[in-house]
């Protein structure tokens, strides 16, 4: 068999969809290649280092052309890819979170969100925490948007914040939306400083 890397993360993210991040193993990758375990370790030396590959092949793409010019509307744009590219895999957001990748689909993807930020006037400094605020916004928020697929979401937490115990939380409960409006606005409030349209 003409075994690549690129078939082994491919694998590896098949089964992803299929069983979620805990139950996702070498051995099990090994098994759907129909390979030795070894030869997955010749091509991802260990678990870590095939989330990081999983991590940037669910990039791919987010920052190919075309884009919108007005640095602020093309960070947006940056921002959604980013966010899909998560939702596309089954906890995709909790296999992005716990890497460090120094890979090309991550390394473009950063780049140009970056260098969205530099083209609206902002120092090379504010870019970068502008970037990193944004990226980190999206893999929370996303994270919770994963797992709360099937537990009933904001319900709980609706019933529990009653306005005689917490009456700061219940005031503003109502108006949390779905996770859509929550990140378009989040989006909005670190690009542009403002809150997004509704």
């Amino acid at each position: 068999m003409g075994l690549d890397r690129t078939a082994v993360v491919t694998a590896a993210l098949e089964l992803l969809d299929e069983a979620g991040l805990d139950k996702l193993t070498m051995r099990k990758v090994a098994e759907r290649l129909g390979v030795q375990l070894n030869t997955v370790y010749w091509h991802a030396s260990s678990k870590p280092r095939l989330l990081e590959l999983m991590a940037d092949t669910m990039l791919a793409g987010c920052a190919d052309a075309p884009l919108p010019d007005p640095w602020d509307d093309r960070a947006c744009t940056l921002a959604h890819r980013y966010r899909a590219a998560l939702l596309s895999r089954r906890d995709g957001a909790r296999v992005v979170a716990g890497t460090y990748v120094a890979e090309e689909h991550t390394l473009r993807f950063a780049d140009a969100l970056s260098g969205a930020f530099l083209s609206g006037g902002h120092s090379p400094a504010e870019a970068g925490w502008r970037t990193w605020s944004l990226v980190y916004f999206a893999l929370g928020l996303t994270q919770e948007e994963q797992a709360a697929q099937g537990i009933g979401g904001m319900e709980p937490l609706l019933r529990a914040a009653t306005a005689e115990r917490f009456p700061a939380l219940a005031a503003v409960a109502g108006h949390f939306g779905d996770f859509e409006h929550r990140f378009r606005h989040g989006v909005g409030l670190i690009v542009r400083g403002q809150e997004a349209s509704a």
